[in-house]
Protein backbone atom coordinates (compact mmCIF):
# COMPACT_ATOMS: atom_id res chain seq x y z
CA UNK A 1 0.00 0.00 0.00
CA UNK A 2 2.78 2.84 0.73
CA UNK A 3 4.35 1.94 -2.80
CA UNK A 4 0.92 2.75 -4.02
CA UNK A 5 0.40 5.84 -2.18
CA UNK A 6 4.25 6.86 -2.48
CA UNK A 7 3.52 6.46 -6.49
CA UNK A 8 0.11 8.82 -6.38
CA UNK A 9 2.62 11.25 -4.29
CA UNK A 10 5.19 11.26 -6.79
CA UNK A 11 2.74 11.36 -9.74
CA UNK A 12 1.05 14.32 -8.16
CA UNK A 13 4.21 15.98 -7.48
CA UNK A 14 5.09 15.68 -11.03
CA UNK A 15 1.74 16.63 -12.34
CA UNK A 16 1.86 20.04 -10.13
CA UNK A 17 5.09 20.51 -11.29
CA UNK A 18 4.32 20.54 -14.94
CA UNK A 19 1.19 22.99 -14.12
CA UNK A 20 3.15 24.98 -12.34
CA UNK A 21 6.17 25.41 -14.77
CA UNK A 22 3.51 25.67 -17.75
CA UNK A 23 1.69 28.08 -15.78
CA UNK A 24 5.14 30.12 -14.94
CA UNK A 25 6.09 30.36 -18.56
CA UNK A 26 2.74 31.76 -19.38
CA UNK A 27 3.51 34.13 -17.05
CA UNK A 28 6.92 35.22 -18.94
CA UNK A 29 4.84 35.35 -22.16
CA UNK A 30 3.80 39.34 -22.60
CA UNK A 31 0.55 40.08 -25.13
CA UNK A 32 -0.87 42.84 -26.71
CA UNK A 33 -4.10 44.45 -28.24
CA UNK A 34 -4.47 46.48 -31.01
CA UNK A 35 -8.19 48.02 -32.49
CA UNK A 36 -7.46 47.75 -36.24
CA UNK A 37 -10.67 49.88 -36.47
CA UNK A 38 -9.71 52.61 -34.14
CA UNK A 39 -6.14 52.67 -35.84
CA UNK A 40 -7.44 52.65 -39.30
CA UNK A 41 -10.30 55.58 -38.42
CA UNK A 42 -7.53 58.14 -36.94
CA UNK A 43 -5.35 57.86 -40.09
CA UNK A 44 -6.22 60.20 -42.65
CA UNK A 45 -5.34 58.42 -46.24
CA UNK A 46 -7.39 55.68 -45.02
CA UNK A 47 -10.25 58.28 -44.30
CA UNK A 48 -9.49 59.48 -47.74
CA UNK A 49 -9.42 56.13 -49.57
CA UNK A 50 -12.74 55.52 -48.53
CA UNK A 51 -13.55 58.62 -49.92
CA UNK A 52 -12.69 57.84 -53.01
CA UNK A 53 -13.67 54.50 -53.16
CA UNK A 54 -17.22 55.64 -52.05
CA UNK A 55 -17.18 58.18 -55.11
CA UNK A 56 -16.58 55.54 -57.47
CA UNK A 57 -18.76 52.75 -55.93
CA UNK A 58 -21.60 55.83 -56.12
CA UNK A 59 -20.38 56.33 -60.12
CA UNK A 60 -20.62 52.68 -61.20
CA UNK A 61 -23.88 52.37 -59.53
CA UNK A 62 -25.35 54.80 -61.49
CA UNK A 63 -24.10 53.19 -64.27
CA UNK A 64 -25.20 49.76 -63.73
CA UNK A 65 -29.19 51.12 -63.01
CA UNK A 66 -29.18 53.42 -66.03
CA UNK A 67 -28.56 50.08 -67.60
CA UNK A 68 -31.50 48.16 -65.48
CA UNK A 69 -33.92 51.41 -66.27
CA UNK A 70 -33.57 51.31 -69.71
CA UNK A 71 -33.99 47.23 -70.15
CA UNK A 72 -37.03 48.15 -68.00
CA UNK A 73 -38.16 51.06 -69.90
CA UNK A 74 -37.52 48.89 -73.22
CA UNK A 75 -39.68 45.71 -71.06
CA UNK A 76 -42.42 47.71 -70.53
CA UNK A 77 -42.84 49.83 -74.09
CA UNK A 78 -43.09 45.99 -75.30
CA UNK A 79 -45.78 45.02 -73.03
CA UNK A 80 -47.78 47.90 -74.15
CA UNK A 81 -46.86 47.57 -78.02
CA UNK A 82 -47.05 43.76 -77.36
CA UNK A 83 -50.75 43.07 -79.26
CA UNK A 84 -49.12 45.67 -82.62
CA UNK A 85 -46.31 43.57 -82.71
CA UNK A 86 -45.69 40.46 -85.43
CA UNK A 87 -43.47 37.48 -84.22
CA UNK A 88 -40.31 38.84 -85.76
CA UNK A 89 -41.04 41.96 -83.60
CA UNK A 90 -41.27 40.32 -80.62
CA UNK A 91 -38.18 38.38 -81.03
CA UNK A 92 -36.23 40.92 -81.88
CA UNK A 93 -37.62 43.34 -78.86
CA UNK A 94 -37.19 40.35 -76.87
CA UNK A 95 -33.62 39.86 -77.66
CA UNK A 96 -32.72 43.17 -77.43
CA UNK A 97 -34.19 43.53 -73.77
CA UNK A 98 -32.41 40.31 -72.85
CA UNK A 99 -28.76 41.88 -74.08
CA UNK A 100 -29.38 45.15 -72.41
CA UNK A 101 -30.06 43.28 -69.01
CA UNK A 102 -27.45 41.05 -69.82
CA UNK A 103 -24.67 44.04 -70.37
CA UNK A 104 -26.29 45.32 -66.91
CA UNK A 105 -25.13 42.27 -65.02
CA UNK A 106 -21.75 42.31 -67.03
CA UNK A 107 -21.13 45.61 -66.16
CA UNK A 108 -21.91 45.09 -62.27
CA UNK A 109 -20.28 42.06 -62.19
CA UNK A 110 -17.25 43.74 -63.92
CA UNK A 111 -16.75 46.62 -61.17
CA UNK A 112 -18.41 44.46 -58.15
CA UNK A 113 -17.77 41.01 -58.56
CA UNK A 114 -15.39 38.97 -56.30
CA UNK A 115 -11.97 40.27 -59.19
CA UNK A 116 -14.13 43.27 -59.96
CA UNK A 117 -12.67 46.87 -60.43
CA UNK A 118 -13.77 47.78 -57.10
CA UNK A 119 -11.52 44.91 -55.02
CA UNK A 120 -8.87 45.78 -56.91
CA UNK A 121 -9.05 49.18 -56.35
CA UNK A 122 -9.26 48.87 -52.95
CA UNK A 123 -6.84 46.55 -52.75
CA UNK A 124 -4.03 49.06 -54.61
CA UNK A 125 -4.94 51.86 -52.53
CA UNK A 126 -5.07 49.66 -49.25
CA UNK A 127 -1.97 47.79 -49.19
CA UNK A 128 0.60 50.21 -48.42
CA UNK A 129 -1.47 51.61 -45.76
CA UNK A 130 -1.42 47.80 -44.61
CA UNK A 131 2.20 47.71 -44.73
CA UNK A 132 2.57 50.51 -42.86
CA UNK A 133 0.65 49.50 -40.09
CA UNK A 134 1.83 45.92 -40.44
CA UNK A 135 5.92 47.53 -40.11
CA UNK A 136 4.85 49.62 -36.90
CA UNK A 137 3.12 46.70 -34.85
CA UNK A 138 6.03 44.51 -35.71
CA UNK A 139 8.63 46.99 -34.26
CA UNK A 140 6.54 47.91 -30.98
CA UNK A 141 5.84 44.16 -30.58
CA UNK A 142 9.74 43.96 -30.79
CA UNK A 143 10.72 46.39 -28.96
CA UNK A 144 8.11 45.58 -26.23
CA UNK A 145 8.92 42.08 -26.34
CA UNK A 146 5.30 41.11 -27.00
CA UNK A 147 4.56 37.26 -27.88
CA UNK A 148 1.10 38.34 -29.19
CA UNK A 149 -0.83 41.12 -30.60
CA UNK A 150 -4.38 40.40 -31.03
CA UNK A 151 -6.83 42.60 -32.73
CA UNK A 152 -9.39 42.95 -30.12
CA UNK A 153 -12.07 43.90 -33.00
CA UNK A 154 -11.25 40.47 -34.72
CA UNK A 155 -10.20 38.41 -32.02
CA UNK A 156 -13.08 37.66 -29.98
CA UNK A 157 -11.86 39.23 -26.97
CA UNK A 158 -14.84 39.58 -24.18
CA UNK A 159 -12.47 41.18 -21.96
CA UNK A 160 -8.77 42.73 -22.09
CA UNK A 161 -7.02 45.04 -19.63
CA UNK A 162 -6.98 48.82 -21.47
CA UNK A 163 -3.09 48.88 -20.23
CA UNK A 164 -2.13 46.55 -23.00
CA UNK A 165 -4.02 48.25 -26.05
CA UNK A 166 -0.88 49.50 -28.24
CA UNK A 167 -3.09 51.45 -30.56
CA UNK A 168 -2.44 54.67 -29.38
CA UNK A 169 1.36 53.40 -30.23
CA UNK A 170 0.76 52.06 -33.44
CA UNK A 171 -0.47 55.55 -34.45
CA UNK A 172 1.71 58.01 -33.10
CA UNK A 173 4.75 55.37 -34.33
CA UNK A 174 2.89 56.02 -38.07
CA UNK A 175 2.84 59.94 -36.79
CA UNK A 176 -0.88 60.22 -35.95
CA UNK A 177 -2.53 60.62 -32.85
CA UNK A 178 -5.50 59.31 -31.48
CA UNK A 179 -7.62 60.15 -28.65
Amino acid sequence: MKTFKSRVFVLVLAIGALLFSGISSLKAQKYALIDMEYILKNIPDYEMMNEQLEAVTKKWNEEVTALRNEAETMYKKYQTDLVFLSAEQKKTREEAIVKKEKQASELQTKYFGPEGELFKKRTKLMKPIQDEIWNAIKEIAVQNSFQLVLDRGTAGIVYANPGIDISDAVLRKLGFSGK
